[in-house]
């Protein structure tokens, strides 16, 4: 019985090995996050058994202060994240960020409006199931302030080196306000920008998660990149950057056409959006939601996610099974952006 039950389990979870997620919009009422809440009453309903969590939530409500019994109360951001781990299968890898600014789809289709929330309560946590010939893995590398060469046998160890499967690395560098953390950053992604890789990602305020390593052995206030590396002969991906000249809506769609140009499938893939808090409606004259509804009129079925930074990583770049496009300069730095938008397709491979 016990092995037969065990089959019917691993033939329902192989059926089921496409990108779930659940989203927060708005707050409500309650001590907690809205995406702590969200978690709580929406996890049980999302029929995958997730292996990997990116979670994203704005700065602003997650460690900041909220309205609480008629008085003001601090939140505490560890005790938050600590919150949102409790929810989440002991085993799975979590990666947690905090932003100012949120992008993301409402749950219950991938061809819902996402929504650019650059004030306000929001998140997001997407879950990564066990999908056959896809490796997702998390990273973290920090400063040390005793080395200024960095160890790159650690690429290694986070399979970021000697990988030929490697397609897609999302980077995310914290407390870049520190001396030295451009230049650490430089360290990182420099031996990362091959033709075969897709670099995309941006500044974020800091991370709350990282369960597969052991944060304490950092110091509180090092600088660093977090991150999850994509493994996966089947994995197909392009991205493209909206530069400071990207101001309108005819502009944005023109980029968002470049992107459907790569003809990766629609099926199976998810949409990032790394953007400038410097962007979203003040860039576009008061217009709101410019570049997420530029992206859902060329990608009806992709959902989106993403957050409003202070800078992003990316460029535009192509890797398909057969066609790798490389248009970024021959200056590595160009990788590096301020007042920009890097919009990223990662498709996880045909579901059965």
């Amino acid at each position: 019985v016990c092995r037969l039950w065990r089959e019917c389990a691993r033939r329902t979870l192989r059926a089921r090995q496409r990108l779930a997620w659940v989203s927060a919009l708005e707050p409500g009422p309650g001590e907690s996050h809205a995406l702590v809440r969200a978690l709580a009453r929406e996890l049980e309903k999302v029929h995958v058994l997730p292996q990997t969590v990116l979670y994203i939530a704005d700065a602003e409500t997650f460690s900041g202060h909220e309205e609480c019994h008629e008085q003001k109360k601090k939140r505490n951001s560890k005790e938050t994240a600590i919150e949102v781990e409790k929810l989440l299968p002991k085993r799975c890898q979590v990666l947690g960020l905090v932003t100012p600014g949120i992008v993301v789809t409402p749950m219950g289709s991938s061809s819902n409006q996402p929504q650019e929330i650059e004030e306000g309560e929001a998140g997001f946590a997407l879950l990564f199931p066990k999908i056959d010939g896809v490796k997702i893995q998390t990273f973290h590398f920090f400063k040390d302030v005793k080395n200024r060469v960095f160890d790159e046998n650690k690429f290694a160890e986070a399979g970021l080196k000697n990988n030929p499967d490697l397609r897609v690395v999302l980077l995310f560098g914290y407390n870049s306000w520190k001396s030295g953390a451009t230049r650490f950053l430089h360290q990182i992604v420099n031996p990362l920008n091959e033709k075969s890789i897709i670099l995309a990602g941006g500044q974020v305020d800091s991370f709350t998660s990282l369960t597969s390593e052991n944060a304490s052995a950092q110091p509180s206030d090092a600088c660093g990149v977090v991150g999850l590396a994509f493994s996966g002969p089947q994995i197909q991906s392009a991205t493209v950057l909206l530069d400071q000249d990207v101001a309108d809506e005819r502009t944005a769609e023109a980029a968002m056409q470049r992107l459907k140009a790569a003809n990766i499938p629609e099926r199976n893939t998810v949409g990032f959006m790394f953007a400038c808090v410097g962007r979203g409606y003040r860039h576009y004259k008061t217009k709101r939601n410019m570049e997420a509804d530029a992206f859902r009129k060329f990608f009806p079925n992709v959902p989106l996610f993403g957050f409003f930074g202070h800078g992003e990583i990316g460029c535009d770049r192509i890797v398909t099974g057969n066609f790798v496009l490389r248009e970024c300069n021959d200056i590595k730095e160009d990788l590096l952006h301020g007042y920009t938008t890097v919009m990223t397709l990662i498709h996880l491979g045909s579901t059965k």
